[in-house]
């Protein structure tokens, strides 16, 4: 019997290339904002660019794999700056001036005209009684 460890190695690295990922859109939101975010979208394009041109399996699927990461740390980059508005996370000091108030209610997702699924219930509630 021959064991193949290609999509036990590929399976793996994905684990530790998207939790690479959550703290560099935490530690990029943290010290500079979402000014970079073409950032996010450059190194995306070209991983999954180079990608379409690499022969080996695995080098191909994780080139892939960090360029699909780094795309969706795009929307995870301005969720991080809701986030940090919510108190879910520092602010920093520095960048005082750039974070709005936000509504305690508000969600990180776009449905529900921008209110939590638990503060749309209540609104309901509040226009039925």
């Amino acid at each position: 019997m021959e064991i193949h460890f290609t999509g036990v190695i590929i399976a793996i690295s994905t684990f530790l290339i998207i939790g690479l990922c959550h703290p560099l859109v935490i530690k990029m939101e943290y010290h500079t904002g979402t000014k970079y975010w073409w950032t996010f979208l450059a190194v995306g394009i070209i991983c999954l660019g180079f990608a379409f041109f690499v022969s080996n399996v695995i080098i191909s699927s994780l080139l892939g794999v960090t360029g699909a990461s780094f795309l969706w740390g795009i929307g995870e980059l301005f969720s991080q700056k809701k986030r940090v508005q919510k108190g879910w996370f520092p602010m920093n000091p520095k960048r005082k001036h750039e974070y709005e108030p936000i509504d305690k209610d508000e969600t990180l997702c776009p449905l529900h005209k921008g209110k939590s699924i638990y503060a749309v219930k209540t609104e309901d509630k509040k226009t039925e009684g």
